[in-house]
């Protein structure tokens, strides 16, 4: 029962899929980021699904790069994508790191949120309508491992705060265990990258692992530790980044 609540708890947090209403509590949080990478599983699955149904159909590249695009938005409703632009505000302000903290909980959208965001889809749009059947098949398994790294982060880096989504889903965590399981979940994530693709598998962990890595020195330098704006920034970047890198193995020479 508890496995089932922690599921409830991901589905209700980290997606806009409809789930029942229960009580947070520290015993179904425990093990809750556990299963935050399975909502990158239905992510994946739709996008899978929207490649077969559009090629199917026959639908333009217009129109199929635009829902593939959309798809991970409206599954997450945005809250990656809230943390990506937030996270682009304070980083942009070079204000004192007490400044950029107050401003990740500022709703309000400044100028470099928006020109950010205007970006940031400029460019998923530009490198998923250049994605191949191959590359899209990998990116499915991306939205899972994405989430994994992210996950393992809360329950492993420090915060920058004691208040907030990170912090509170770190407290609550079975630290340890989490770890391990989050671990599993992104090694055997990799693996089945690397089963369909072996160049491109290792190319788009390899990815992951290292926006994973320049993400949590930024977290460190600029915040003090990390956020749950934060983490939506790395994830955001992380899937944008293995799409970039997949794409560009298309047009690099094989052998």
């Amino acid at each position: 029962m508890k496995c089932l609540e922690s599921l409830i708890v991901a589905f209700s947090m980290y997606s806009k899929i409809p789930v029942p209403q229960i009580e947070w509590k520290k015993d179904n949080m425990r093990f809750a980021l556990c299963y935050f990478p399975l909502v990158g599983a239905v992510t994946g699955l739709i996008v899978w699904l929207w490649s077969l149904i559009s090629g199917y159909l026959g639908v333009g590249t217009v129109l199929s790069t635009a829902v593939f695009v959309l798809i991970p938005v409206a599954v997450s409703g945005g809250i990656h994508l809230d943390g990506l632009l937030d996270t682009a505000d304070a980083l942009s302000s070079w204000q004192t790191r007490e400044r950029r903290l107050e401003i990740l909980k500022d709703s309000h959208a400044g100028a470099f949120a928006i020109i950010v965001c205007c970006s940031y889809f400029l460019a998923a749009f530009a490198v998923w309508s250049e994605a191949d059947a191959g590359s899209v098949q990998i990116l499915t398994l991306g939205f899972v491992l994405s989430r994994a790294l992210s996950g393992f982060g809360i329950c492993t880096f420090p915060c920058a705060k004691n208040t907030g989504l990170a912090a509170t889903f770190a407290n609550a965590a079975d630290r340890k265990k989490a770890r391990v399981c989050l671990l599993l979940e992104a090694a055997a994530c990799m693996a089945a990258m690397i089963w369909l693709d072996w160049r491109r598998g290792i190319a788009a962990a390899a990815a992951a692992v290292i926006v994973c890595a320049l993400c949590r020195r930024m977290a460190l330098k600029k915040f003090g530790g990390i956020t749950g704006d934060i983490q939506g920034f790395f994830l955001q970047v992380c899937e944008l980044a293995m799409a970039a890198v997949l794409v560009a193995l298309q047009y690099a020479p094989a052998g």
